[in-house]
């Protein structure tokens, strides 16, 4: 039986095949191949296959089987093969199967251990307790200033709140739904589920809402004013008919009884016109309507939760102290959002002044009745005279209010801003509020600082006001066909942020006493607010003292300026900024993405973004809500293409979008630019026999900052810089510091000795006691330019420090960065050069009308933009030409009457010659970007 004989020693060198070299790809295709043959072989089965066939088979399998196996050496279990096996034949059976089961052995503990340490893993899992991750604080924007409201007098906000976002309040109700039935638990049949809008509406809390119209006219006020105007009215009769003080032929006790009753009746329809009739029921009404007609052209209204809490946390702490809410005024629709809000949160709604241009039928009436108050824009007639019954009624009627628990809210810019932003404040309404808190009619009042901002403004554009066109008066029609357009168009969202609530008395006390006017530096003498008083109706109503329309001028400032860095920012200032300041050829829609990230990275935690998303999303979302006119969308080479619409009245309105992050970044743009002139001019300056080995040319920090402030002088009616309680010169050199650590500018260090340090010390504060100058010399460097000119260095603003050792550098990297920073400004310094260009026309004694000289100056800039001289279309604008003329008029250079109710503008000496008009334009031209 040779088969039988063969089948053991084949079943064995089968064995030790799959034991010993499962891993070795040659034994393992030797094997396969043997197999395969043998197979073949026996492929009618073993039992019929003849005997010799049998021997060649296992012939065959000895042969492959040597072939793979012979150089095969077997290692020994404690080390490798001995010289007892040189052929490497095979070892026994046994052997084989005891390191077979020894291998079996090792690979179950294996998979035991592996098994063991998975569920101790498992187990490790379900016993360790998991981490609770705390998403990272949101800063909440308008917190109430730190200096001027101590921290322990204002309501706080825990971390939960922090981390709060705002929400869409037109798809809120309070009142209805999952919330209100958590609270209240009204029952499985709550209408307010099938109706919750006009739930919302009908569930508000009611509250009282005294007339005190009629406590106004008996005032003792009022009545001093009525004897006043009688009194003025009989002079001016008797100067009519040519009679003397003392002339008896007059019959001045009948007149004055005449003139009594006709100031009387004037004083009644005043007050009809003025005074609120705030109803609980129409503002339920308006508040349902707004909830139904928003939706339609508005993708939502975001609001704050944390920022409502801040106020009814001050309530509670203050129940009979009034509030007063103070908005930056963008549109018509501010007028009721503000009550809308506060309506539906359970907040006592404010009587809200008003423009009498609003007083219009129909939708004035309803204003009325919303709270609206109309007073007129300007108070006294065009002959200049004071109309002392008017301010009276006003004031009192204002102090009536505050006296009966109103809340009031009043836009402390006065008007709608045309330029998209903040506007210098007018501080007269809030003069009265401080008047009557200084004579004990109110314990105290908490102000509330509003910004309110659009993704798409539903007041249309100001283009033709900026074009020096006169506005379109508003009436019944023009208010029909507006909300009629309004509602088939798309607006994007609104977002209102309310500024944490502080105390007017602890801001005042903490005004009078840092006595912010000695905190100033020499550099900023010049920088002296002139405060705004004639606002809506003067500044009699209030204290004539200097120091008391600094402070109030103070309070105003601050507010814009608090209100103004709480501003969110939404999608369309985002692109509009990019678009003018970094891109204003366009740029394909992936740069773009990578520059909106560096602009939200620069943002992050200092302003509150008013959108969230992918930039990309954001950027097609804007473009499209901004539409064709401003910004259109084209293919190039397979990728989106964004451009901005360059043409003069479409880049003033979009520059009415991009300049809400203007003031955002001033400071920066002032210290770049004022850097940029500085370099200009050591280039200039420099040696020329330097060729190639020339060193880096750097200028001097001190030199800078004398620069920056005279910039910051320039446009002290463009932007508020900084708070009233800052020190502008500390802000600036914060500014400085701040660029140099994102390398937008560098200031190495220098390592200096102890002496070193002592010597320039002695020398810095030598200086700054005049004892190495002139006392003149010293004086007229702070005095006005006129005084410090040096005969041939018409045009310099500061001046050049010999022993400035502090240097500043110029990276060259991030150069592109210093040009988007220097055009952010550039727009207004062409319309300041255009200006001063521009007063030569009034040489050789020419006065003119201020409309018409405003027209020159709009034509001037037109031109140059016309001729490319200025790239900036955005520079034709109104209102900062009118604020060049205010600049102008504090320096001096010109002069601004009133005859007849006409303002006439005229040069004022010595700047009445053409050689010191040509100095003014230098000086100005000075920090035009190159």
């Amino acid at each position: 039986m040779v088969l039988g004989e063969a089948l053991p020693g084949l079943r064995v060198t089968l064995r030790a095949n799959l034991i010993l070299n499962v891993n070795d790809e040659r034994i393992l295709g030797k094997f396969l191949s043997c197999r395969a043959e043998m197979e073949v072989s026996g492929g009618c089965g073993i039992g019929f296959c003849q005997v010799p066939r049998a021997i060649d088979m296992v012939d065959i399998i000895s042969n492959r089987v040597q072939e793979a196996y012979g150089s095969f050496r077997l290692p020994s279990v404690f080390g490798p093969g001995t010289d007892a096996q040189p052929n490497g034949g095979f070892s026994t059976y046994s052997m084989l199967k005891r390191f077979g089961e020894a291998g079996r052995r090792q690979r179950q503990l294996n998979v035991d251990n592996d098994r063991m340490v998975r569920q101790q893993s498992l187990f490790h899992i379900k016993e360790t307790p998991i981490p609770q991750v705390q998403p990272e604080l949101k800063p909440i924007p308008g917190l109430a200033c730190p200096h001027c409201s101590p921290a322990e007098s204002r309501p706080q906000l825990g971390a939960d709140d922090r981390r709060r976002s705002a929400i869409d309040i037109l798809r809120v109700t309070t009142h209805a739904g999952e919330q209100y039935a958590r609270v209240h638990n009204p029952g499985k049949f709550d209408w307010g589920v099938w109706c919750p809008h006009l739930a919302q509406a009908t569930r508000v809390r009611r509250f009282s809402y005294p007339q005190v119209a009629g406590a106004v006219l008996p005032d003792e006020r009022v009545q001093e004013a009525l004897d006043t105007a009688v009194k003025e009215s009989i002079n001016d009769k008797r100067a009519e008919l040519g009679l003397a003080e003392n002339d008896e032929s007059f019959d001045e006790d009948r007149y004055y009884s005449e003139m009594l009753r006709s100031h009387e009746r004037r004083a009644g329809k005043i007050l009809i016109g003025m005074r609120s009739k705030i109803s609980n029921l129409v503002l339920r009404i308006t508040s349902w309507v707004l909830y139904k007609l928003l939706p339609c052209f508005m993708s939502g209204v975001a609001a704050h939760p944390a920022q409502v809490d801040m106020i009814k946390r001050a309530i509670e702490k203050h129940p009979d102290v009034p509030l007063i809410f103070l908005p930056l005024h963008r549109s018509h629709l501010d007028y009721i959002m503000v009550s809308f809000i506060l309506l539906n949160n359970d907040i006592k709604c404010p009587l809200v002044a008003g423009g009498d241009n609003l007083r219009i039928p129909v939708f004035g009436s309803i204003l009325r009745y919303d709270g609206a108050f109309f007073i007129k824009r300007k108070i006294d007639p065009l002959t200049g005279k004071k109309d002392h019954v008017y301010r009276a009624i006003l004031h009192t009627y204002l102090q009536k209010c505050l006296t009966a628990g109103h809340n009031v809210e009043f836009f402390i810019e006065g008007g709608r801003t045309r330029t998209g932003k903040p506007c210098m404040p007018k501080s007269g309404i809030l003069s009265v509020i401080v008047d009557a808190f200084n004579d004990k009619s109110i314990a105290d009042a908490l102000i509330v600082p509003v910004s309110i901002n659009y993704e798409k403004l539903v007041d249309g554009n100001f283009v033709r006001e900026q074009l020096g066109q006169k506005k379109i008066p508003e009436s019944f029609a023009s208010a029909a066909s507006a909300i009629m357009k309004v509602l088939k168009a798309r607006y994007g969202l609104m977002r209102i942020d309310f500024n944490e609530p502080f105390s007017l008395s602890e801001l005042i006390k903490s005004l009078r006493k840092s006595d912010t006017a000695h905190n100033y530096t020499p550099e900023m003498r010049r920088l002296q607010h002139k405060p705004s008083s004639s606002s809506l109706f003067g500044t009699d109503v209030v204290q004539e003292e200097q120091d008391q329309r600094q402070l109030i001028d103070n309070i105003a400032r601050h507010v814009v300026y608090d209100s103004a860095r709480a501003t969110s920012v939404m999608t369309t200032n985002a692109l509009a900024f990019l678009l003018l300041n970094r891109f204003r050829d366009g740029a394909p829609l992936s740069i773009l993405v990578e520059a909106l990230d560096e602009l939200r990275a620069v943002l992050n935690g200092v302003r509150d973004l008013g959108f969230t998303g992918s930039s990309e999303d954001v950027i097609r979302y804007a473009a499209d809500l901004l539409g064709p006119g401003l910004v259109t969308k084209e293919s190039r080479n397979g990728q989106l293409f964004v451009k901005p619409v360059v043409m003069i009245p479409n880049v003033i309105e979009l520059s009415y979008y991009s300049n809400c992050l203007i003031p955002h970044f001033a400071l920066e743009s002032i210290v770049v630019t004022c850097a940029g002139l500085l370099k200009r001019e050591a280039e200039r300056n420099s040696s020329t026999d330097r060729h190639d080995h020339a060193d880096e040319v750097t200028v001097g920090r001190r030199a800078l900052l004398a620069a920056c402030m005279e910039f910051a002088e320039l446009l002290m009616y463009e932007f508020i810089l900084c708070k009233p309680c800052q020190k502008l010169e500390t802000v600036l050199e914060n500014t400085l510091q701040e660029l140099c650590l994102r390398e937008i500018l560098s200031q190495p260090e220098q390592e200096l000795t102890e002496d070193q340090v002592m010597a320039r010390k002695l020398a810095h504060n030598l200086e700054c006691d005049g004892l190495d100058v002139d006392d003149d010399e010293l004086d007229d460097y702070f005095d006005d330019q006129h005084n410090s000119t040096n005969g041939g260095g018409g045009g310099r603003l500061y001046r050049a420090v010999d022993d400035d050792v502090t240097r500043i550098h110029f990276p060259a990297e991030t150069h592109c960065n210093r040009l988007v920073l220097e055009s952010v400004l550039a727009p207004f310094t062409n319309t300041y050069s255009a200006v001063a260009s521009s007063l030569h026309q009034l040489l050789d004694g020419n006065a003119m009308v201020e409309s018409e000289f405003i027209r020159l100056c709009i034509k001037e800039i037109s031109t140059r933009v016309e001729l490319g001289d200025c790239k900036y279309g955005e520079s034709i604008s109104t209102d900062t030409v009118r604020n060049c003329l205010k600049v102008f008029e504090k320096r001096s250079y010109i002069e601004t009457t009133n005859n007849s109710g006409v303002r006439l503008v005229s040069l004022q000496p010595p700047f009445d010659t053409m050689a010191e008009l040509q100095t003014i334009v230098q000086q100005v031209h000075t920090f035009v970007p190159v």
